[in-house]
């Protein structure tokens, strides 16, 4: 048994006057957003130019608090003044709105120190009308309805039918096994969506095979290879929609769009065409997002031990022959629906190290050859003679690395580097994180020499 944090989202089917209310409540929040970030950029601003300035003596301007209870306080006292309407909606959609401005203005801080991992994140900007449309509900009146498992209710909107029936959360929440903390409203591809933030006891079956250990080979022409020879295929739903795509968005170029430079306000004709458009790519998103789940559930539920590769996605969309095909593979959902779920399962999952050759070795004898052409499906060892499939000798590899260094004994990517040179001479490894998926020690200055692969170098227990 374990307690998480999960979401439960359910599509709503509101009235009119449902979504005129739901429309003021995000109108609201990002109304909120704006006035908080008006607010800290113009003190920032005066404050940089009283720096500039030289002026010692005089004492600076009063800085703003970046702090959610602090924009909430200041809020409250000039609410009447600059949101004299303000009343028309719930308190929780104005504290929503400055609860991400403080949340946005805290990553920019981190992010600008070297306190926060990832690409750097520059200041918040102002929302616009066509930003995307969201309200998050903290107190007052909300979550299901007793009795009924077609309805949801939420503060100053009241019930509204789903279109889904809400009977699983329900069951937990009557048996005390679950407690619903937030509800947030979220508009999505014309639709219109109630995600409940719940904390609740899980008991998740254990993994059929204990002490089973599964390869896990990513890839585009095969979603999912495993060392067992289950081929998963790609289904490929962006290429099955992109006629459909392709279409609406050529219909789309012939329709009149806005204008910001002449204020041109766009025709009815275009509105419908970026709806159609819209549904297309939530369809798309849904069907993606419905198989990864069913793999990853399949996987860590067959299987106690997973073993997958800490792929650098991001690096890979740069190639912009296979970008849209990488990223309508979604590897990196997949690898982080199979983390959370393990540990609900109490199974474990190694990541192996970005550079190990498992795609160059062999997995009968060991041997690595030079970096093969991606056009070549088969592998061929010089040494052995062994023949087999590309992907599927990369899963063997990944399954064999956790069992062989669980017994003692050495990757076969060591000492086996005999037939290519050592690493690869365009890498260097002077941005690699200390500790973090390869568990080496910290790096000196300059660039790094390379290496052969440690056993213990090539893999990251998470779970």
């Amino acid at each position: 048994m374990s307690i998480v944090v999960q979401a439960y989202r359910f599509a709503l089917d509101p009235t009119a006057a449902q979504v005129a209310v739901f429309r003021s409540h995000c109108g609201a929040q990002r109304y909120a957003y704006n006035w908080g970030l008006a607010l800290i950029k113009a003190a920032l601003d005066q404050r940089r130019a009283e720096m500039s300035y030289g002026v010692a003596d005089a004492e600076p301007t009063q800085s703003v608090t970046w702090s959610a209870y602090g924009l909430r306080k200041r809020w409250n006292q000039a609410k009447g003044v600059v949101a004299p309407w303000w009343a028309e909606n719930s308190k929780e959609a104005y504290s929503s709105g400055l609860a991400n401005l403080a949340a946005a203005l805290g990553n920019w801080n981190a992010s600008k120190k070297g306190a926060r991992k990832g690409p750097k994140v520059r200041f918040p900007r102002f929302k616009g009308k066509r930003a995307g449309l969201s309200c998050r509900f903290t107190t007052g009146a909300f979550g299901l309805v007793d009795g009924d498992r077609r309805h949801v209710k939420l503060p100053r909107v009241g019930v509204i039918r789903t279109l889904e029936s809400t009977r699983k959360l329900a069951r937990h929440v009557s048996r005390g096994t679950a407690r619903i903390r937030s509800a947030t409203v979220t508009h999505q591809g014309g639709r219109w969506f109630c995600s409940f933030s719940v904390e609740i006891d899980r008991h998740d079956p254990a993994p059929a095979r204990s002490n089973f250990v599964v390869g896990v080979d990513l890839g585009v022409t095969s979603l999912a290879v495993l060392s067992t020879g289950e081929v998963i295929p790609n289904p490929r739903h962006l290429d099955v929609a992109l006629r459909r795509l392709r279409r609406s968005q050529r219909q789309a170029a012939r329709r009149t769009g806005p204008d910001r430079r002449t204020l041109r306000a766009p025709s009815v004709r275009w509105r419908k065409t970026q709806a159609r458009i819209a549904r297309v790519h939530t369809a798309v998103a849904d069907a993606r997002r419905d198989g990864l789940h069913k793999l990853s559930t399949h996987l860590v539920r067959t299987h106690s031990v997973i073993v997958v590769e800490d792929l650098n996605v991001a690096g890979m969309l740069r190639n912009r022959r296979l970008a849209r095909h990488i990223a309508g593979a979604a590897m990196g959902e997949l690898r982080r629906q199979i983390e959370y779920k393990t540990g609900w399962a109490g199974g474990r999952v190694h990541l192996a190290d970005r550079w190990y050759p498992s795609s160059k070795t062999c997995s009968d004898c060991g041997a690595v050859k030079a970096k093969p052409r991606l056009s070549v499906r088969t592998y061929n060892c010089d040494q052995c003679g062994h023949t087999l499939d590309r992907d599927l000798n990369a899963a063997r590899n990944l399954a064999q690395l956790v069992a062989e260094i669980a017994g003692g004994m050495s990757s076969p990517s060591c000492g086996a580097t005999r037939n290519e040179p050592d690493g690869n001479p365009c890498q260097t490894r002077t941005r690699r994180a200390t500790g973090i998926a390869t568990g080496r020690p910290g790096h000196q200055a300059g660039p790094t020499p390379h290496r052969k692969v440690a056993a213990h170098d090539t893999l990251s227990h998470v779970s």
